[in-house]
């Protein structure tokens, strides 16, 4: 009888040994793997490679998007127009249009001489002495209140409701002319000019004055002439520079964005740990943008030092170099909040022992939510087996559809980043809602396990 007790003790201790040795053993694997002393072969190369080509795709980023922004601007004159056209609406810049306007009109319209002839052909007149002194002591006011009329003329129309139309046909016409220019067209009108200065012409701001004061019976202003006269946005040292800067944007501007992506796909695809690789790419992205937002910060003090006070006030200098870089502004912190994302879902999914946990309790939670759904008979039987089979497919299919999305999507804006993160968080829990993991057979491996 002892006999037959002890051969149940004797082979229940040497199945324990044989766990703990086995425990032992996969416990020392798992550390070193962890700790990096036992790699697949090949490894060190992959991280090295993964490594060099997420550096250069996160160097890369700033130019792709700045030149993406500024092939988008000079090719489009529909983003061009868009872009500057709130600066009607500018305090700052309405004044220092109406400041241009009034000055390029006294500039070809010599008011002073033009009352004086009138003043002198009144006074030849077969009229009494009285009325010949009265004329000559009404040239000065004459001279003021034409100016004045004219002051306010212009200032009223700058800031009318109606002055949107007369800025907005202003642009088209700065983009064309300039576009002819820049690329060489000899039907330009501007082609012979060798200086490298990209300006907003207002000569047709200063027509629509002309037209409001003869309306308005200034007779004397249908003496102002047709008037070319620009406001600059851009200076060069000439512009052979500033058509190699455009010919370098149209194209760089095509290509080098999926320069980009394709060097980010490739460093994750051959690093050994993809999550870490993802989590580095992401971070390196966001440092990327985020430097580069902080460079903006540092363009606007040169562009406002090199504008002000030599072209235009401070403060007009400011409002510009706002409005032209408030859509690329807007991209980075698009991209900036897509690149957070990216890291932060890397993390998730790495092998951290906060992110197992993390994901451990989503799953938990996740197949809590699954077993109600089945008690209220609304399982998904073979289906949710065949979306459990696909999931990784379903996964990769989703994350890749999203950022497709978002890089295709022109301008980026920070709404269709969150937009898209929506549709993509909301997939990802449609999927996890639908699949039902398969329990593996008994006396398999694992068949005590959960497949959450």
């Amino acid at each position: 009888m002892g006999t037959l007790q002890g051969e149940p003790e004797s082979e229940q201790r040497a199945e324990v040994a044989q766990l703990r040795e086995r425990l032992d053993a996969l416990e020392s694997e798992n550390s070193a793997l962890r700790g990096g002393r036992v790699r697949p072969a090949g490894a060190r190369t992959r991280g090295a490679f993964a490594v060099v080509l997420i550096l250069l795709a996160a160097l890369l980023a700033p130019a792709a998007v700045v030149s993406t922004w500024v092939r988008a601007e000079l090719v489009d004159t529909d983003r061009f127009v868009s872009g500057l056209a709130p600066l009607a609406e500018k305090p700052a810049v309405q004044t220092f249009i109406a400041d241009e306007v009034v000055t390029a009109i006294e500039a070809n319209l010599d008011i002073e001489a033009v009352v004086h002839d009138a003043i002198v052909g009144l006074g030849s007149l077969d009229l009494p002495p009285q009325a010949s002194a009265a004329f000559g002591m009404l040239e000065g006011p004459a001279v003021h209140g034409i100016r004045s009329m004219l002051r306010t003329t212009v200032d009223g129309m700058v800031r009318s409701p109606q002055f949107a139309q007369v800025w907005e046909v202003a642009l088209r016409q700065t983009h064309a002319r300039a576009i002819a220019l820049i690329q060489g067209d000899p039907a330009s009108a501007l082609q012979l000019s060798g200086e490298g200065t990209v300006s907003i012409e207002i000569g047709t701001v200063i027509a629509e004055a002309k037209a409001l004061l003869v309306a308005q019976g200034v007779e004397l202003a249908a003496l102002i002439p047709e008037i070319d006269r620009s406001i600059p946005l851009v200076t060069s040292d000439s512009l052979s520079s500033v058509r190699t800067s455009y010919s370098l944007a149209t194209a760089v501007g095509y290509w080098l964005p999926w320069v980009v992506l394709a060097l980010l796909a490739g460093g994750i695809a051959v690093a050994v740990n993809r999550p870490r690789a993802t989590l580095g790419a992401g971070l390196g992205l966001l440092a990327a943008f985020l430097l580069l937002i902080a460079g903006i910060g540092t363009g606007k003090i040169f562009f406002v030092s090199m504008m002000s006070p030599a072209f235009m006030p401070v403060p007009t200098a400011e409002a510009l170099f706002g409005q032209v870089t408030l859509n690329i502004h807007a991209i980075l912190v698009a991209l900036s909040v897509l690149s957070g994302v990216i890291a932060v879902a890397a993390w998730l999914f790495g092998r951290s022992r906060q992110a197992t946990a993390v994901r451990a309790a989503a799953n938990r939670g996740f197949g809590g939510l699954r077993g109600q759904l089945d008690r209220m008979h609304l399982g998904t039987g073979a289906f949710g087996a065949w979306v459990d089979r696909l999931r990784p497919l379903l996964w990769f299919v989703a994350v890749a559809a999203t950022v497709l999305s978002v890089f295709l999507t022109r301008p980026i804006s920070l709404g269709s980043v969150l937009g898209a993160l929506a549709w993509l968080i909301a997939g990802l829990l449609l999927v996890e809602l639908l699949r039902r993991p398969v329990a593996p057979a008994a006396g398999k491996p694992g068949a005590t396990q959960q497949n959450a």
